[in-house]
């Protein structure tokens, strides 16, 4: 099995930026997509970003200030979060996809605070 284990989380104020890292161990068969995603209290999870080789995609209330990255090598996902906004106050999932058609993995969740 595979585990992921989310760090970087803490409280920030408004306007402030924080890094996420998602370590991956464990039997890890490939690397075909990874991802970040989020549960605001009171809200559904929210997938945020996403990387599938060289291709990102965010959602619309992230675009322009968070930024996936991976390092293969080292088995990690980051997620840099910029301008923070105190709606990005959540539990944020890292998510690791081995092969196109496999089954997704996700992490405990880290929290992320933004509060002046």
């Amino acid at each position: 099995q595979v585990q992921l284990v989310e760090s970087g989380g803490g409280l920030v104020q408004p306007g402030g930026s924080l890094r996420l890292s998602c370590v991956a161990s464990g039997s890890i068969f490939g690397s075909y997509a990874a991802g970040w995603a989020r549960q605001a209290p009171g809200k559904q999870r929210e997938l945020v970003a996403t990387i599938t080789g060289g291709t990102t995609n965010y959602a619309d209330s992230v675009k322009g200030r968070f930024t996936i990255s991976r390092d293969n090598a080292k088995n990690t996902v980051y997620l840099q979060m910029n301008s923070l906004k105190p709606e990005d106050t959540a539990v944020y999932y890292c998510k690791h996809r081995p092969s196109m058609y496999g089954m997704d993995y996700w992490g405990k969740g880290t929290l992320v605070t933004v509060s002046a």
